[in-house]
């Protein structure tokens, strides 16, 4: 069961926010979900056996922008930190385990930095690194259309809407594993970008511009275990995103599949689920 609630953010916007429970009895580990772009926060349903078997809770929530939580506009990636923290709080919960994919990779590392005593580990998948990050190409490796979108976040606001007005979805993103895996596993993804557009560009808007901005924190500041899973043929964060958040995070690890690409390497979701049961701070 599916649990929605609507949250008050600290400055008065409405967090959308989503829970597994029903109980709060503190019997399993939360694990906060982050959603990719865009998409809508709605916990992860191809991974809810998987959770269930291990006793996981998932909370998530709509990033703002998307869904039912209001717009942010201006956010950067470290603001996911307060949005996860009030949701904690409203929910009773302490301390809990972060996972994300894509951009929710990104998101999800903002509390691992910025909410130091709360989070017991980190799982990112198919993460970016920030746009200044020192000795990276940052663009190499990318579609075409990806780079496109990012270089017009990097211009600004305009540029970038002006950008999604006239693009168009583009399958070259992904690679024939990718594609096998959204017409099967993860067609699920599928749905919840369906959900998300329907509210227009906002949130979409909002989080190209958030990952080509300053994120507000710094890898180096995570203290609990951070498992970085990544395809090897990722045509969308390119697998040295990865490797180079790995060197700059003191506690990680990196789990590279070389044959996955930016949505098949979830297959290996499971397996994550079980190093973030066996390895998150007590």
């Amino acid at each position: 069961m599916v649990v929605e609630i609507d949250v008050m953010g600290r400055d008065g916007r409405t967090l959308h926010a989503y829970d597994t429970a029903g109980e709060r009895d503190g019997g399993r580990l939360a694990v906060f979900w982050h959603h990719g772009t865009p998409n809508i926060g709605a916990p992860p349903e191809p991974l809810f056996a998987a959770a269930a078997q291990r006793g996981i809770r998932w909370v998530s929530y709509d990033r703002p922008g998307y869904g039912g939580s209001s717009p942010h506009a201006g956010r950067n990636v470290a603001s996911a930190a307060d949005d996860v923290a009030r949701i904690a709080d409203a929910l009773a919960i302490d301390r809990f385990a972060v996972m994300g994919h894509s951009g929710g990779g990104t998101h999800g590392l903002s509390c691992g930095a910025r909410l130091r005593e709360r989070v017991l580990g980190v799982v990112c998948v198919s993460g970016i690194a920030p746009l200044t990050a020192e000795g990276l190409d940052w663009f190499a490796g990318m579609a075409i259309s990806g780079e496109a979108e990012l270089r017009a976040a990097a211009a600004g606001r305009v540029a970038l809407e002006r950008h999604l007005a006239t693009s168009d979805f583009d399958p070259e993103q992904f690679t024939p594993e990718d594609l096998a895996a959204l017409g099967d596993a993860w067609s699920w993804l599928g749905k919840v970008a369906g959900a998300a557009m329907k509210a227009g560009p906002e949130g979409h808007i909002e989080d190209e511009l958030a990952y080509v901005a300053p994120w507000g924190f710094d890898v180096a500041d995570i203290a609990a275990p951070v498992m970085y899973l990544h395809g090897g043929r990722d045509r969308i964060a390119p697998k040295a995103h990865a490797v180079w958040l790995a060197s700059r995070t003191p506690t990680a690890e990196l789990w590279l599949r070389p044959d996955d690409g930016h949505v098949s390497v979830l297959g290996s979701a499971d397996a994550a689920l079980d190093w973030l049961l066996a390895n998150a701070r007590a």
